[in-house]
């Protein structure tokens, strides 16, 4: 059964006063072998301040239902084939834009603590806003807000280019044009994130988050390139010049879309108090709750990549730019090769979380204590893998554990695990490679990413504790 409130004030009753969102469409891939109990109806529980819910049982390890198709299969869906190709634009000219912001910055005389701030300035809305933005994102037509968010990162990017082509660019000028495109980000990432399901439903929804990890690593490799490229040419302009055209390619895609082909849920009536269910709502189930942690963890300690393979490439491996751009493609061709092996793979949940976890923690500990720098590339390729299958099926996980009518909010706090970490993780991992070594921020990414998994096992239910009729929600709670 669906979640059968909108908000806190709402008093629960035994049939829903919307039309089905397709809840139990998406939770049913993540009921386990046990046979579960049936929930106690919605209409004998008493009114609370709290949402009334049937809960999707916990998915310690859960198989997505095999759709025909194979490693590509979401790319039989029209809508998502559109999707993908305005993303695959898109996602180079992001890339591009991260390359070139960089170069400005430090052409205007700063330093490196200033790019460092005004790199945050890009995450910090992510971290202050994003709950916010997944209730929008709740409350509002996905495609309609993803048109807005990306037209408003587009303008961001086009004032960049203008104000770089005719030379009044200013520092403050570039962290407030960061700030917004960050702004955006804020809404932008849980309202396409759960937009994906909708185009391609809960059998397809693993592969395509693999296939959208794909091109995010597979642009990390072309759009840096193209940036050398195109900054020697003409300048660091040409780059957001170039990213502000490419959200065309979005626009384009979300504008042909077939929409009676989407899986739409009604928005979210407004109401007092959704912010704060969302928070409850995710606390209290363990299929959200741990995954979440477990990110925190991941995100705030493990994923500071631009702090460390710098300091690792220069200091430990004697090497430049050019090394660094090395490490960096080492990666991210680990991440597209790993992400199309994952991609054939249906199994989503918190044990397969763990395994992963596990995994990324010591390939990351490999990359640590790898002597030369050929070894260090090599670790990068499995890094790299792990890196993509962690995201992968931690994402797949929430989105299907989350109710349709709060997958927004739940999603945003996704995205503040992973990306509005950034301003506390990043300064953590600098100065710990600073301290005791380039080496020793590897270290600290692999003993993060090992404690979140030994978090997410400890948090499993026993199975000798579970008797007969006790389902995995129950046992986690």
């Amino acid at each position: 059964m669906s979640l059968q409130v909108d908000s806190p004030g709402r008093p629960p009753a035994t049939k829903p006063d919307r039309p089905d969102t397709g809840a139990s469409a998406t939770t049913a891939p993540l009921a386990t072998t046990a046979e579960l109990p049936t929930n106690e109806p919605a209409a004998t529980k008493p009114a609370t301040n709290e949402p009334t819910t049937n809960e999707p049982a916990v998915a310690a390890s859960a198989v997505v239902a095999s759709p025909s198709g194979g490693t590509f299969a979401a790319l039989r869906i029209p809508n998502f084939r559109l999707f993908l190709s305005g993303q695959i634009v898109s996602l180079c000219g992001t890339w591009m834009q991260i390359i070139a912001l960089g170069w400005l910055v430090l052409s205007l005389g700063a330093s490196g603590t200033v790019l460092g701030l005004v790199t945050a300035a890009q995450f910090l809305p992510v971290l202050l806003f994003g709950p916010y933005g997944g209730l929008i994102a709740d409350r509002t037509n996905r495609r309609d807000l993803l048109m807005v968010t990306q037209s408003g990162s587009g303008l961001a990017a086009l004032a960049l280019g203008v104000l770089d082509l005719t030379g009044t660019a200013r520092l403050w000028m570039v962290a407030v044009a960061a700030a917004l495109i960050g702004l955006c980000s804020a809404i932008d990432n849980p309202a396409r994130q759960s937009f994906v399901q909708e185009m391609v439903g809960s059998e397809h929804l693993p592969n395509a988050i693999t296939l959208n990890s794909v091109t995010v690593n597979a642009a990390r490799i072309v759009g840096p390139a193209i940036a050398g490229l195109v900054i020697l040419a003409i300048g660091t302009a040409g780059c957001f010049l170039f990213n502000a055209a490419s959200f065309g390619a979005v626009l384009v895609a979300l504008h042909r879309m077939d929409i009676a082909a989407l899986q739409e849920r009604p928005p979210v009536h407004r109401a007092p108090g959704q912010l704060r269910a969302g928070f409850a709502y995710a606390r209290r189930t363990p299929a959200l709750r741990i995954p979440l942690i477990m990110m925190v963890v991941i995100g705030t300690l493990s994923y500071e990549f631009p702090v460390v393979l710098p300091l690792v490439a220069k200091e430990t491996f004697g090497g430049n730019a050019a090394t660094y751009s090395m490490m960096t493609s080492a990666m991210g061709a680990g991440a597209v090769a790993g992400g199309l092996l994952v991609a054939r793979r249906r199994r989503i949940g918190v044990r397969p979380l763990g395994f992963i976890a596990s995994a990324f923690g010591a390939v990351l500990l490999l990359a640590a204590a790898a002597p030369n720098l050929e070894l260090e590339l090599a670790a990068l390729v499995l890094v790299g893998g792990t890196s993509v299958a962690f995201i992968s099926t931690g994402n797949a996980t929430v989105q299907l554990s989350a109710d349709p009518a709060l997958r927004g909010r739940v999603l945003a706090l996704w995205s503040v695990a992973f990306l509005g970490t950034t301003p506390f993780g990043g300064p953590i991992a600098g100065w710990i490679a600073q301290t005791f070594g380039a080496r020793s921020g590897l270290v600290l990414a692999g003993v993060a990413a090992l404690v979140a998994a030994v978090f997410a096992f400890a948090s499993l239910p026993r199975d000798r504790q579970s008797g007969p009729g006790t389902s995995d929600s129950e046992s986690f709670a």
